[in-house]
C-alpha cells in the first residue's frame, strides 16, 4: 500500500477477472445495491486500484470537464505502470506527475504564486510496507517535486550513507533544489511555471491583500486617536473578518501541508495489530490539516470495522470539533481514503483468495473532485463531491464511497 502527496494512493495486487464495486449515497451508512460486474474480462496475474483527487476547495461548474479529465488522466497513467509490471511507488509517482502538469490543479504547472509572485511546491510520498517517506518543501525551479521526494524515498530505502549517517527524508528550499539536480533531475525554470491563469490569481488576490492592509491601517490609527473611549473589540472584530475572509484566497505558496509528515499522506500495511492496509491523502488549508495531523488521524480511524462510520467520526472529532483548532471559526480540509484487506468469506477454492478494496472520500469544503479505477476497469470514474445545499463549508461535511471486491490468484 503507497499514500503520496496529497492526491492519489494505490492499492496493487495479483488478481484475476471477478470485480464488482458498490457505491453508496452520501451522509449515509447503508452500501448501495448497484453492481458492477466484469466477470467475462480476461484473466491477469497483476493489478491493483488507484484513487485521486484534485483538491479540496471550489471547483467551478464551468471547469467541471477539465478537473475530471485530469483524474481520468491520472488513474488511467497509474494503472498502465502497474500492468506494466511497476511497483505501486512507481504508478503513484506516474499519477501525481500527470496531476502536476495539469494547469487546472495547484500543484506543480500553474501552482499559486507566493506573496513574492513566485511559485514553490511541496510534495511527500510513503511506502506503507516499509514505512519510508520522502518530502520536500518550498522547492522551486522543479517541474515536477514528486519525483524529487520519490528519490528520496528511493535513496532512504538503501539504507545509511557512508560514514553510518542516515539519509534525509525531508529536504527544503535551496538545499531540496540543489540535492534534485545533483541527482540528475532537470531544473525547470519557476516562470515556466506560471500559467495566465495563475498570475491573473496572483495580482487579484495581492490587490485584495492591500486593500485589506490599509484597511487594517487605518482601523490602526483610528484606534490611537481614539484610545480613551473607543471599544477596542470592535476594531478586532473588524480586523478579524478582513483576515478571515483574506484567508480563503490561498495568495500563499501552494500544497503547505504536503510536505509535513502525518499531514499531507500516510501509508500502513496491515500487520498483526492493525486488520486492514490503509493510504490516505489530504488537501484543504494546510495549517489546519498540520494542526490535526489528518492523514495520520484518518488512518488509525481506518481500523475500525465500519469504514464508513469510522472516517464520519474523526473528520468530525478530529477535524471540525479538534481541540487544536478550537479558535477557527471554519475548519476547511479534504481527505481520500483507501484501505483493503482478505475477505476470507469470499474464497471460491484454496488458490483463489478475495481482496476487499473501500475507497472513500469526506470534506468540509464547497467541493472535492475525485477519480478512480482498477487495473480491471477499462476506464476511470471521477465525480465532483459537494456540500449539501444550505450547510456552511467548514462546519458541515461531505462523505462518499464505494467497495470494491477484487480475486485474486494464489500463486
Amino acid at each position: 500500500m503507497i499514500g503520496l502527496s496529497s492526491y492519489a494512493g494505490v492499492m496493487e495486487s495479483p488478481m484475476n477477472s471477478a470485480q464488482e464495486q458498490q457505491p453508496f449515497s452520501p451522509l449515509t451508512n447503508s452500501w448501495s445495491t448497484q453492481q458492477e460486474s466484469n466477470e467475462n474480462q480476461k484473466p491477469t496475474s497483476v493489478g491493483g486500484f488507484v484513487l485521486v483527487h484534485a483538491g479540496a476547495g471550489y471547483h467551478s461548474e464551468s471547469k467541471a470537464k477539465e478537473y475530471k479529465h485530469v483524474c481520468k488522466r491520472a488513474c488511467q497513467r497509474a494503472v498502465d505502470r502497474l500492468k506494466a509490471g511497476a511497483l505501486a511507488v512507481e504508478a503513484v509517482a506516474a499519477a501525481l506527475i500527470e496531476l502536476e502538469d495539469s494547469p487546472f490543479t495547484n500543484a506543480g504547472m500553474g501552482s499559486n504564486l507566493n506573496l513574492s509572485g513566485e511559485i514553490e511546491c511541496d510534495a511527500s510520498i510513503m511506502d506503507g510496507k516499509s514505512l519510508h517517506y520522502g518530502a520536500v518543501g518550498s522547492i522551486s525551479g522543479i517541474k515536477n517535486p514528486v519525483v524529487v521526494a520519490n528519490r528520496l524515498l528511493s535513496e532512504a530505502q538503501k539504507g545509511k550513507l557512508s560514514a553510518g549517517r542516515i539519509p534525509p527524508c525531508f529536504l527544503v528550499g535551496r538545499g531540496a533544489h540543489d540535492w534534485a539536480v545533483s541527482q540528475g533531475i532537470p531544473p525547470c525554470p519557476s516562470e515556466k511555471m506560471a500559467t495566465k491563469f495563475s498570475l491573473s490569481a496572483y495580482k487579484r488576490n495581492k490587490r485584495k491583500m492591500e486593500l485589506a492592509e490599509k484597511i487594517d491601517t487605518g482601523h490602526k490609527q483610528t484606534k490611537k486617536r481614539r484610545q480613551s473611549s473607543e471599544n477596542v473589540s470592535a476594531v478586532l472584530s473588524v480586523r478579524t473578518l478582513i483576515l478571515s475572509g483574506l484567508s480563503s484566497d490561498h495568495l500563499a505558496r501552494a500544497n503547505q501541508n504536503a510536505a509535513h509528515y502525518g499531514c499531507g499522506c500516510w501509508a500502513e500495511n496491515a500487520c498483526n495489530m492493525n486488520p486492514y492496509s490503509t493510504a490516505v491523502s489530504t488537501s484543504g488549508c494546510g495549517e489546519h490539516l498540520i494542526r490535526t495531523m489528518l492523514a495520520r488521524e484518518c488512518s488509525a480511524a481506518m481500523q475500525s470495522e465500519d469504514a464508513h462510520q469510522a472516517l464520519l467520526e474523526a473528520m468530525q472529532n478530529k477535524f471540525i470539533s479538534s481541540p487544536f483548532l478550537a479558535s477557527e471559526d471554519r475548519v476547511l480540509g479534504g481527505v481520500i481514503v483507501l484501505r483493503c484487506c482478505r475477505c476470507v468469506e469470499a474464497q471460491p477454492s484454496q488458490n483463489i483468495q478475495g481482496i476487499l478494496v473501500e475507497f472513500l472520500w469526506s470534506h468540509t469544503t464547497e467541493s472535492m473532485c475525485v477519480g478512480y479505477m482498477s487495473a480491471q476497469d477499462s476506464k476511470a470514474k471521477t465525480h465532483i463531491s459537494r456540500l449539501p445545499p444550505g450547510t456552511i463549508p467548514g462546519q458541515s461535511l461531505a462523505i462518499e464511497g464505494g467497495v470494491c471486491r477484487l480475486m485474486s490468484v494464489v500463486e
